[in-house]
């Protein structure tokens, strides 16, 4: 999997909750995830396509670090995640994807991206969209974890 593709998601993930839920998170080494079991309870998946590559990225938050995120950019928060905690990681999804997709465009990788889905709960399953392998990256934050993956076919 070629690292240009996921330095820029990282690097957009990691602006993104710093300068919007003013959060720092910090990057784990890069792993191969076997299953598709979430790490998480709440994810956002997005599929990507380019002329270079077919993929998708998913994010998921521990239920603590969501409902944190929340806080930190609207200033309150449910007590559990629902609807509101959804929407708002569909958001973020949106957010970092776009950020990377100007920072891809920027080095001559145009991608067109989905629309991202969400799906929540213990043990939930993630199904990326391409065939390649799939590399998770965690991220640490003071309320809990963050989880990256990403899967490419090239």
């Amino acid at each position: 999997m070629k690292v240009e593709f996921i330095n820029p998601f990282l690097s957009s993930m990691l602006n993104v909750m710093s300068t919007m839920a003013r959060m720092e998170l910090t990057p784990e080494k890069p792993k191969l995830k076997k299953d598709d079991v979430a790490m998480g309870d709440v994810s956002g998946l997005i599929g990507m396509v380019s002329p270079e590559a077919k993929g998708s990225l998913s994010i998921t938050f521990d239920a603590p670090l969501a409902l944190a995120t929340m806080k930190g950019m609207v200033g309150e928060a449910p007590d559990e995640v629902n609807d509101e905690i959804t929407d708002l990681v569909g958001e973020i999804t949106n957010m970092v994807t776009g950020g990377a997709k100007r920072m891809l465009s920027e080095k001559g990788f145009e991608f067109d991206m989905a629309t991202p889905i969400v799906v929540s709960g213990k043990a939930h399953t993630i199904h990326h969209k391409s065939k390649g392998p799939v590399v998770i990256i965690s991220l640490k934050g003071e309320v809990g974890k963050a989880y990256i993956e990403f899967s490419f076919d090239e």
